[in-house]
This record gives structure tokens, C-alpha cells and sequence, in this order.
């Protein structure tokens, strides 16, 4: 055997080797993207997921948000001074026994406002008009 035939050998042995390490290397890289590829996959179908959460719950919000848009609007137009007028008719619904929420419900009052109305001017407000008023020392029990 000549050096020439063992050269060719040596070089046919070294492109063949050369070839295999390519090759495993190739496949290595296509499994490494698959498995990228898959976990951004479910990290994609888990963001879609969310997303769709989230715009079920605005569009179950939405009505909610528009109704107390509407109320909030409702109450600035009223504006304050027009429940200072309703007080009367509070005070004299109160002292006939009306409860609370029809205090509400007729005179836009809010729930505090009605509440105190109706403690204050209502019949057991009444019972309670012989009583002393509380000392400023102890706090009153709401």
C-alpha cells in the first residue's frame, strides 16, 4: 500500500466521520427545537387561556360598570343640595315608621344618610328622645 491509497483513506475515513458528527449533531439541534417548540406551544395555549378569562370576566363587568355609571351620573345631577330637600319628607316618613330603605328608595338618600334619619327621627328615635344625650367622654356604640 502506497501513502497515496492511505492519504485517500485517511481522508475518505475523516469526511465520513465528519459526516456522522454532523449528522448527530443536526438531530440533537431538531429534538432541541422540537421541544422549544412545544413548550412555548403550551406556553401560548396557557396565555390564550388567561386571555380568554379575562375577557369573559370584562364582558360579564361591562353591564355592572354601566349601571353604576349610570348611578354615579344620576347622583352628580341630583347633586347635594337637592338631598338637603328631601330631608323633611324623610323625617316625616320616618316618624311614621318607614324603614330605611324606603327612606333610599324616595328620598335619594344614601344608606348612612337613611339610617341616621330613621334612628334619629323614626319611633324608636322617639322612645329614645327621654333619654339623656351620651357624655362626650364615652363613645356611643353605633
Amino acid at each position: 500500500m502506497s501513502i497515496e491509497d492511505l492519504l485517500l483513506a485517511g481522508r475518505a475515513a475523516f469526511l465520513v466521520f465528519s459526516f456522522v458528527i454532523a449528522a448527530i449533531t443536526f438531530t440533537r439541534w431538531r429534538r432541541a427545537a422540537e421541544r422549544d417548540t412545544a413548550h412555548t406551544s403550551e406556553q401560548m395555549t396557557r396565555v390564550l387561556e388567561r386571555l380568554e378569562r379575562l375577557e369573559a370576566l370584562a364582558a360579564r363587568s361591562e353591564p355592572r360598570l354601566a349601571a353604576l355609571g349610570e348611578q354615579l351620573e344620576t347622583h352628580l345631577s341630583i347633586g347635594a343640595g337637592s338631598a338637603q330637600m328631601n330631608y323633611p319628607i324623610a323625617i316625616r316618613l320616618a316618624r311614621a315608621g318607614a324603614e330605611p330603605e324606603e327612606l333610599i328608595s324616595s328620598c335619594r338618600l344614601t344608606r348612612q344618610e337613611a339610617e341616621l334619619v330613621a334612628r334619629l327621627h323614626g319611633r324608636s328615635g322617639e322612645a329614645r328622645g327621654s333619654e339623656p344625650p351620651p357624655s362626650r367622654n364615652h363613645p356611643v356604640a353605633a
